[in-house]
């Protein structure tokens, strides 16, 4: 057989189970096989960690006999220690196999049958509703784009510039005209080191600039706040979505305010508090640590009354953590999907940039911006929250066509 007869070989990728049917389509199966096959080409690793060594030693077995595989730890077998943690590794239609089993098994497994099937189930899209109704955004269509409007004198890139509402209001028409989506209102800097101000100074700074805006731009507005006062007041004047960096900690009254106002809720991630979540961060495996943290979270919000389709997660970039767990964060971001919430992204002229690109200062970081930005929305963000909208709208664009490829009609 000459070189020019050789067959073409190549792997394919299988993210869920819209690409396992086209991809079934292509070969020209059966259309009645589709629903058969679609299940046995998704492979998926699943990692549970701190699983009682007994049930580990169970969940393996029922793994091995559908034909797929675990790793525990090599003390499991002995039971030496009480806890291991778990690589599973199949298709979709052996962890359903699996799933049947686990449902009336010992030692905590039943529990584990849920989360699995939500995994395993996910067709891949992630919605969340945003705005009043009759004028909602739909989180998860294509990629939207935040941009950030700080109405304070010390943040890290753009502080003191748009103090004045007349500057502030001619900066938000500024970006929604540029593709700004929703624009994200602030009145108090969360920076590196960065000092509280008080509800009254920070009521002072947002309020009126939301006000005039809830009545001259046709983009719903965001408060980034962490006190239910300053939210309250925000939504009273015309903001629909309050973006809250410490996902409802700081203040007991927030949850409550976002519940009953009916507003969309970003939580986000961050290891200690502004002023000294810099000085040592540390985590086991950040991913991990990221979803335990926002599986709680997310079941503190359901159980006071905020919509899952309300409910959005933000990783904290640079909240918290080295330039070394930022860039793991994008580079794993993916994991986050399997929470089933949309994923804010904001990364724009951070410090990590800043960092990689050679200690390049805030205004000099636009390409690294764009690089995060584009790595964060094939990992699958669904919001990026950017100072330079016009050009990270242009970079959204973009990666949305990539990722739409032949299915995308412009």
């Amino acid at each position: 057989m000459s070189n020019k007869e050789m067959p073409i070989v190549h792997v394919r990728l299988i993210p869920d189970d819209a690409h396992a049917r086209s991809e079934l389509r292509s070969v020209g199966v059966d259309p009645q096989s589709e629903s058969i096959m679609a299940p046995k080409l998704r492979h998926l690793v699943i990692k549970i960690k701190d699983l009682d060594v007994r049930a580990a030693n169970i969940l393996k077995q029922e793994m091995l006999a559908k034909g797929a595989d675990a790793a525990v730890a090599k003390w499991a077998s002995g039971f030496t220690q009480p806890t291991t943690d778990v690589l599973l590794m199949g298709t979709v239609k052996q962890y359903r196999q699996v799933l049947k089993k686990l449902r009336i098994q010992p030692y905590g497994l039943q529990s584990l049958a849920e989360p699995i099937s939500r995994l395993i189930e996910s067709d891949g899209s992630i919605k969340a509703v945003i705005g009043r109704p009759g004028h909602e955004l739909i989180v998860g269509e294509r990629t939207l784009v935040m941009g950030i409007l700080n109405l304070t004198p010390d943040s890290f890139s753009d502080g003191g510039l748009f103090l004045e509402p007349a500057a502030a209001v001619e900066r938000a028409s500024e970006m929604a005209a540029n593709g700004a989506d929703i624009i994200d209102i602030g009145g108090e800097s969360t920076r590196p080191g960065a000092d509280p101000v008080s509800e009254d100074e920070e009521k002072r700074r947002v309020l009126p600039v939301i006000e005039r805006l809830a009545s001259e731009l046709d983009v719903p507005l965001s408060i980034d706040t962490s006190k239910a006062g300053v939210a309250g007041g925000a939504i009273e004047a015309g903001a629909q979505v309050v973006n809250d960096v410490t996902a409802l900690r700081a203040d007991p009254d927030m949850a409550r305010v976002c519940a009953q106002t009916g507003v969309a809720v970003i939580l986000m991630h961050m290891q200690g508090e502004p002023r000294e979540m810099q000085e040592d961060p540390r985590y086991d495996d950040i991913l991990s640590d990221l979803v335990a943290f926002f599986a709680q979270r997310l079941s503190f919000a359901a159980a006071a009354g905020i919509a899952a389709e309300r409910s959005l997660i933000d990783p904290g970039f640079g909240f918290g953590k080295t330039t070394a767990h930022n860039l793991e964060i994008l580079n794993r971001l993916g994991e986050l999907r399997s929470l089933g919430h949309p994923i804010v992204l904001g990364t724009s002229r951070k410090s990590t940039i800043g960092t990689v690109l050679g200690n390049a200062p805030a205004g000099e970081r636009l390409e690294g911006t764009a690089a995060t930005v584009a790595a964060g929305i094939l990992g699958g963000a669904s919001i990026i929250r950017v100072h330079d909208v016009k050009e990270m709208a242009r970079v959204a664009a973009m990666t949305d066509a990539i990722m739409a490829g032949e299915a995308w009609h412009g």
